[in-house]
């Protein structure tokens, strides 16, 4: 008989020349073939070492005291302070689902770059947090797996396309990176209400908070905020109550003609289409993600992580595999150019 320290659980092990799947410990042959191919096999064993000690007395544990007054402090200085930083920033990404966050993770690379991301929603992620019908899993098309690799997030891989197993891990992985470079703010439960153009160029968004946004019409006058801005990317989505905020303001202060919307679903047009026409469409603003088959009408589809195409520069498309997405910020009152 095995010792207990060479017994292992091994879970959904597909057997050799077989579509279907083993449960070894009760010798059940499910019917199902899902055809995965994890990327690491998880084997654990019966006689794992148990978990070390807490550190501390549960049985005593209290914590540290505090004054009520200081938590106020602490979080009102700290927010004050962003909003000071970020009344003139480098960029203001409007909208932060997964191609605004992707946007940001890549331009806050350089770390000469002051982002601040503008999001209507007290949890940012937009759709990102779950794929298809609420289903869980997310499908992500090849070559955007490379974003994942350098992101460490674990998943599927199938011939031309990987299966995250949630979706939430992509956003939560994601944005925990992000939000921990100093040079990123974060404002959620903040809209954009309008933009700040000069001269013809957009300079910035006007913000407020979103549940002031919402009750304009039911409160009396509740003026709004501003953030000035060397660049503008609008991220916002499709069409919605806050969806193609950008694009649609821009139609009605006359510098764009139309918005045509969205057409219907088609995958395999739709992903590169938000890749290679990202783009800026006004001096000073960019528009990406969803917002880009709102004002191409071009198939609806959720963007490719990475789709930055901005100024006419190459991107990962381009590039045959290798990615490289750049996006090229262009201060509004010089030639000079900042590339992240």
């Amino acid at each position: 008989m095995a010792s207990a320290s060479t017994i292992t659980s091994t879970f959904l092990t597909k057997t050799p020349n077989s579509s279907s799947f083993t449960d070894k410990s009760s010798s059940f042959n499910q019917s199902l073939n899902l055809g995965f191919k994890p990327r690491h096999s998880v084997s654990v064993s019966a006689s794992a070492a148990p978990s070390p000690p807490p550190s501390y007395d549960l049985n005593s544990f209290k914590f540290a005291p505090i004054k009520e007054s200081i938590v106020s402090r602490e979080m009102t200085r700290r927010y004050m302070t962003d909003m000071v930083t970020h009344a003139d920033t480098d960029v203001v990404i409007v909208g932060a689902g997964s191609a605004g966050l992707s946007c940001a993770y890549e331009l806050s690379k350089n770390p000469n770059v002051k982002i601040a991301i503008i999001e209507q929603s007290v949890s940012p992620g937009g759709g990102a947090w779950l794929g298809g019908q609420l289903f869980s899993a997310m499908v992500v098309r090849k070559p955007a797996h490379h974003f994942l690799d350098e992101l460490e997030i674990e998943y599927d891989e199938q011939d031309d396309y990987v299966v995250i197993k949630h979706a939430a891990l992509f956003t939560s992985t994601i944005m925990s990176k992000l939000l921990a470079r100093p040079n990123v703010k974060l404002f959620n439960a903040v809209a954009a209400e309008d933009l700040i153009v000069k001269n013809g160029r957009v300079g910035g968004v006007v913000t407020n908070w979103a549940l002031v946004s919402l009750n304009h019409d039911t409160q009396s006058c509740m003026d709004p905020n501003v953030m000035e801005s060397k660049v503008v990317v609008s991220s916002c989505g499709h069409d919605g109550p806050f969806g193609a905020t950008g694009v649609k303001r821009l139609k009605s202060i006359g510098l764009i003609d139309t918005v045509p919307g969205m057409k219907a679903l088609d995958m395999n047009t739709a992903e590169d289409a938000i890749v290679r026409h990202t783009r800026e469409v006004v001096p000073g603003m960019i528009v990406t993600g969803m917002e880009v088959a709102e004002i191409d009408g071009a198939p609806r589809m959720k963007a490719a992580h990475l789709a930055l195409r901005a100024l006419g520069l190459p991107n990962a498309v381009d590039y045959a595999g290798k990615i490289h997405p750049e996006l090229v910020l262009a201060a509004a009152d010089s030639a000079e150019v900042a590339e992240a």
